[in-house]
């Protein structure tokens, strides 16, 4: 019986909460994109009266700017494993575009005609040991090999480095706690 009672006064102190909450809420009023009202403040009063005429309505107060939000992020660790295919990745895109590049400006060079007015520059200075070709000692496929061996190291090396570079900061994070970043929208 005494339970019965202490649980009616709870209920009873339950429902004054919410009754107090509700008239405390402030009215909302739907918007559109453009942050204008959908409608006009004189049909928000009429739903509000006709909706709950005990709650008082008070306008609210808007804001011009809206805050922009910030959050802070702490890059304490890496991923030797990810670290190293991502680089790997990087290194073959940049091989590639190597090679393609360097044959392009092989091609460009050949019929701009480079090479031959270079072979007569140093054949017209008496330097000619032997019949000199420019041609054929950079030609196509010797400059590509180059080029391609050049690139396969590069890739090696740039996938190591950059390996060996996150575990590196991995110790050093665990012992300063990493780089702290702040973003923002603004």
């Amino acid at each position: 019986m005494v339970d019965e009672a202490v649980d009616a006064d709870e209920n009873l102190d339950e429902s004054a909460d919410e009754n107090a909450a509700e008239s405390n809420q402030e009215h909302r009023v739907a918007r559109s994109v453009s942050n204008k009202p959908l409608i006009s403040d004189e049909q928000a009063r009429e739903h509000a009266e006709s909706v709950a005429p005990a709650i008082q309505i008070k306008p609210v107060a808007r804001r011009e700017t809206p805050r922009a939000r910030r959050m802070n992020l702490s890059l304490t660790r890496l991923n030797p494993w990810s670290v190293a295919k991502v680089t790997f990745m990087m290194a073959v895109a940049g091989a590639i575009i190597q090679i393609v590049a360097a044959a392009l400006v092989w091609v460009l060079l050949n019929v701009v005609g480079v090479f031959d007015q270079i072979t007569q520059i140093v054949a017209s200075t008496g330097l000619d040991a032997g019949g000199l070709n420019l041609a054929d000692v950079f030609s196509l496929p010797t400059v590509l090999s180059g080029t391609t061996i050049f690139s396969i190291i590069e890739v090696v090396l740039f996938t190591v480095l950059a390996t060996i570079i996150a575990l590196i900061y991995n110790v050093v994070s665990s012992l300063v706690g990493g780089v702290h970043v702040t973003l923002g929208d603004d």
